[in-house]
């Protein structure tokens, strides 16, 4: 005979599903952009969700050089870093960082921050794929497109 269970069960590594998710992220707002694909990440999403198993589904960000910032973030915003030596603090702004080589960076370190730190995180962060144009090379995956800016109006940043 059947009985309730009030226990959680918790699930294994092996029993874990992983989807491919599509987010086009164009006029989108970084942190608002970061916070979902971050719960994607970790499979929170899931109701299988287990805390200490990488649950999350991967995520394909595409246009991740055209995210916006709310207000005056764009240049008063400053991301530091240090090189390890003394007086090596460095400094630079989202603004910089979009005009320059690599400008994925901003939407990955917003990302990165919301994930745990440790060997969990760094599997998690393996299953974030960023791209700055349209293209990518997953459509084998038959990724399933998430419209984040009809999630909530404040999603998109206006133009």
């Amino acid at each position: 005979m059947k009985t309730l269970s009030k226990t959680t069960r918790s699930i294994k590594p092996a029993e874990v599903e992983k989807k491919w998710h599509l987010i086009d992220a164009e006029n989108l707002v970084v942190g608002r952009v970061a916070a979902i694909i971050a719960n994607i990440l970790r499979g929170k999403h899931k109701p299988s969700y287990t805390p200490h198993v990488d649950c999350g589904d991967h995520v394909i960000v595409i246009n991740a050089d055209k995210v916006r910032f709310t207000g005056k973030k764009m240049n008063d915003k400053v991301y530091y870093k240090h090189t390890g030596y003394v007086g090596g603090i460095k400094e630079t702004t989202p603004a910089k960082i979009l005009e320059g080589r690599f400008p994925e960076r901003v939407l990955e370190k917003a990302v990165e921050r919301m994930i745990p730190r440790g060997p969990l995180g760094r599997q998690q962060m393996k299953a974030l794929h960023l791209y700055n144009g349209t293209e990518h090379p997953h459509d084998g995956q038959n990724p399933e497109t998430i419209d984040v800016a009809s999630m909530n109006r404040k999603n998109k940043a206006l133009v």
